[in-house]
This record gives structure tokens, C-alpha cells and sequence, in this order.
């Protein structure tokens, strides 16, 4: 609704189905990636608003597949998605080709789907709309549970995808932000992050995430997806599909794994707050392959809702020179950046790894958004390995007990 403010998550559950209708599911698949395809290719070079994709291609869907007349019309709002997105690489000077639907996926919305408080779901399909069991935990306080059984949670826009022949929905939900979380703006220690690709992901607290294998995996994936597109033959594009399934299942993990790291680092340190880059370009700012954006984005929602069970915010700032900037003296200039690991100051001399002094600014960033916000008191303070540090105070060293770090100053930031 239009002036609302929502907090969004996402609940991952496997359906039990039947071979019937994992037929209808496989179904209904193909047929709204062909739906995808078909507004893509219309709206390619023409319009990219969802206004203007679904009364133009609406008609061919509903001819040339068998999607009903809700699953059209969200085909159509994917593929305005997908080249307002091209248009977006475009615009910032990015190589950007007509998307190709190839995930065995398929969007539901309010209308195609509906939960029951029996623990089923009804999906719409090609043909009738099936009801099967969600593979819930048996333990009533699990995951998914706290948005099953809650009032304030509301059911939206879902996924249902293919993982290893397994049929997974993610299920979206949505509530209204509180008036604190619109309002106002958190206080207390901040942790800083970092996302990149030769690390994914560095802490203010200097923790790393290498990134060396992700990203391996996802240029080699990169090569094979271009040539099978080129050939496409139907079994280069059933291959493509299995490739794809096996990446994101890899995607997935990875960032499971990360994403503990960082809300385990977070409460280590004792921080309210976990502050990263906004993600919009994150794809561009990297240069990463094929992945990383989506990547990425996964990440941050994993850390959103573990940081929520934990008590933490998580915030994003503006990214601007992030990379540029001496978190130690405050100098910015292109030719800090020596290398995409070496970061050595061109005024103070203060030498660190890249992606480090990257994390530090990003966390001071939110940090001095607070000193400048009249509904903030200026209180929160960036979290070092060795201690904390605001721009006025400078840096505090942490009690006994904490190792120091060399690239940690006993000066303001």
C-alpha cells in the first residue's frame, strides 16, 4: 500500500508431492518460462514498465502457453523486471543482453496461492490447482513457524523452485514496521561489512570471508552458461537448467555459512547494529560474475532475519567512496585504492587491506549519519578487533582479553 513501510522475510519449506503433481509442477514451470520469454521479447527495445509489458504481451502469453490469467500477468511484471534491470546496466554503461528465462521457477502471488492453517498449501497450475503438505519441522518454535502462526505476518509475492528434484517454496511474507523501526534510527556499536569478491564478505572487526572458490565456481559457470545458450539445442537447455540448480543450491550454502559468521561476529562484539553498502549496484561497484549480485542480496537477507531472532539491526548506507577513503584520516582519492587488496593512504600513510578499511568506512558512515540525525543521539560507535572507535572520541580499547591489531589507530577516525 502506497505511504506503508514493511519489513519482508522469507520462509524456505519443501512441498510434499505426488508424481502427479509434480508433473502439473514441472508443467507449469516450462510454460511460465516460455510466458517469461514471450513478454521479454516483445518489451525488448520497446517498454520496460510493468504499465505498458502486460497489456502488450498479454494476449500472446494467454495464446501461445497454458498459464491462467493471473500467472500471464505476473510473467509479464518478471519480464519488466528483468529488462528494467538491463535497461538499469545500461544506463551505467554495463554490456546488457535480453534475458533468458532458463531457472525452474515460477512466481505466485495471493491469488494463485493460499496457505491453510492444516499446514497445506494450494498452488495453481497449468491445469487444476493442487493442494499438498508443507514439510514443516516438528518443532512448533521452528523457522517458519514464527511467521505461520503469527497475526502480524502477511502472506505475499512466493517462489516455488526445483533443487535437486525436490520442490521448494519460498514463501514471502511481509508485516508493517513499527513505529521505532520507521522512525527511528538505532544507536549503540556498530559492525561494519564489507561485500566484495575476492572476499565476499570483512568485518570492521576484521573478519574475512574468502571469496577465491565462489567466485572460481561462478566464472567457470559463466563460460558454460554462454556456450549452451549459443548452441541452444533442447538438451543444452535441459543442461542448463540442472547447471543453474546446482549453482544457486552452491550460492545458497555458501552464504548460510557466511552469514552466521557475521551475526557470530556481531555478537561477539556486543553491537546493535550491523551496518552494509546499499546493494542496489552492488553487481557494478564489484564487477563480480554472474551471481554475485543475486548473491549478495541473499546474504543480506539471511543476516536480516538471523540478526532479527538476535536482537540486531541491520542497516544499509551509501557506498560512495567507501572504497576510496582513509577510515584513519578521512582523505579520499582513486589512488588509495593501489590494487583491489592494497589500500595505502596517499596523505597519512595508514596502509590495510582493501577490503577492511572498506568495511571500517561503511560501518563509520552509519556511525556519523547518527551524530547528524536529530531523532539519534549520536551515540554509536564503530566495533574494531581491538577496540571501538567514533569520529569524535577517537578510539577506546577494548579490556584484557581482546587481541589488538595493528591497523587499528589510537587516534580519531
Amino acid at each position: 500500500m502506497p505511504g506503508k513501510e514493511y519489513v519482508r522475510r522469507t520462509a524456505i519449506t519443501r512441498l510434499k508431492v505426488t508424481e502427479e503433481q509434480r508433473q502439473l509442477f514441472e508443467e507449469t514451470i516450462t510454460e511460465w518460462k516460455r510466458g517469461c520469454q514471450i513478454a521479454t521479447d516483445m518489451a525488448w527495445g520497446t517498454c520496460s514498465a510493468k504499465t505498458e509489458v502486460q497489456p502488450l504481451a498479454y494476449d500472446s502469453i494467454r495464446e501461445q502457453t497454458s498459464l491462467g490469467s493471473q500467472h500471464t500477468v505476473l510473467a509479464t511484471h518478471q519480464a519488466a523486471q528483468a529488462v528494467s534491470g538491463c535497461i538499469e546496466r545500461k544506463t551505467a554503461g554495463k554490456k546488457a543482453t535480453q534475458p533468458l528465462f532458463t531457472a525452474p521457477t515460477v512466481k505466485y502471488d495471493t491469488r494463485t496461492m493460499t496457505l491453510f492453517d492444516d499446514g497445506t498449501v494450494s498452488l495453481s497450475t497449468t491445469a487444476d490447482r493442487i493442494r499438498c503438505p508443507l514439510a514443516l519441522p516438528s518443532e512448533e518454535d521452528g523457522y517458519q513457524q514464527q511467521y505461520l502462526n503469527a497475526d502480524e505476518w502477511q502472506v505475499t509475492e512466493s517462489t516455488l523452485t526445483v533443487d535437486d528434484d525436490e520442490y521448494l517454496l519460498h514463501i514471502g511474507f511481509r508485516r508493517l514496521k513499527t513505529d521505532a523501526e520507521r522512525n527511528t534510527a538505532e544507536d549503540g556499536t556498530v559492525l561494519g561489512v564489507d561485500l566484495g569478491v575476492e572476499n565476499i564478505a570483512v568485518t570492521s572487526t576484521a573478519r574475512f570471508f574468502p571469496g577465491k572458490e565462489l567466485n572460481h565456481r561462478l566464472r567457470e559457470f559463466e563460460k558454460v552458461r554462454a556456450g549452451l545458450q549459443q548452441t541452444g539445442t533442447r538438451s543444452a537447455h535441459h543442461t542448463l537448467e540442472q547447471l543453474s540448480g546446482r549453482q544457486l543450491r552452491h550460492i545458497r550454502s555458501t552464504m548460510h555459512d557466511v552469514s552466521n559468521g557475521i551475526i557470530d561476529e556481531a555478537l561477539q562484539y556486543d553491537c546493535d547494529i550491523i551496518a552494509f553498502e546499499n546493494l542496489t549496484h552492488i553487481r557494478e561497484n564489484t564487477s563480480g560474475p554472474w551471481g554475485h549480485r543475486w548473491a549478495f542480496r541473499t546474504l543480506y537477507e539471511q543476516v536480516e532475519y538471523k540478526a532479527e531472532v538476535a536482537g540486531i539491526a541491520v542497516k544499509q548506507v551509501d557506498p560512495v567512496d567507501t572504497s576510496k577513503r582513509c577510515s584513519d584520516c578521512g582523505f579520499t582519492a582513486t589512488e588509495n585504492r593501489r590494487s583491489r587488496s592494497a589500500f595505502c593512504c596517499g596523505q597519512c600513510g595508514s596502509t590495510a587491506n582493501a577490503d577492511y578499511n572498506a568495511a571500517k568506512n561503511i560501518g563509520l558512515r552509519y556511525v556519523r549519519r547518527g551524530q547528524q540525525s536529530s531523532r539519534r543521539t549520536g551515540d554509536s560507535q564503530l566495533a574494531l578487533k581491538s577496540g571501538t572507535v567514533t569520529p569524535k572520541c577517537g578510539f577506546t580499547a577494548y579490556p584484557d582479553g581482546f587481541e589488538a591489531e595493528f591497523t587499528d589507530k589510537s587516534h580519531s577516525a
